[in-house]
């Protein structure tokens, strides 16, 4: 019988005094994607409530491997918490495997359209 080793998954935060950068390494699927959201609210939670106004969300998705279904409706859901925050998401560093889902199922201009963050309002394919 052989067993199978989960692949390795990192997430490292980086705080900057108006931006917060999420780097996410490995495999986000089924068994990750709750890493990805609590690490999201977490952050977005304390910022709210220090001094200083978060205004971006950057997830640095350079040492991505693979994304699923979960992963992608995980992507979704920081987008809907950061624009009720107020806050610009900006995915960063996608690799091909990511490009290719965002445009498959057409969730690639929503997810990087800008925020106006004075009006909460998107603005669709601008981004």
């Amino acid at each position: 019988m052989t067993t199978s080793h989960p692949p390795t998954f990192t997430l490292t935060v980086q705080a900057e005094p108006t931006a917060l950068v999420i780097h996410v390494g490995g495999d986000l699927d089924y068994e990750t994607c709750d890493e990805l959201m609590r690490t999201a609210d977490q952050h977005l939670a304390d910022r709210r409530s220090d001094q200083g106004r978060l205004l971006e969300l950057r997830v640095d998705f350079t040492g991505l491997d693979s994304i699923d279904s979960m992963g992608l409706s995980t992507l979704l859901m920081i987008r809907r918490r950061t624009d009720a925050a107020g806050v610009r998401l900006h995915l960063d560093g996608r690799p091909p495997g990511l490009e290719r889902l965002l445009e498959i199922t057409g969730t690639l201009d929503y997810l990087t359209a800008p925020c106006d963050v004075s009006k909460g309002e998107l603005r669709p394919g601008t981004g």
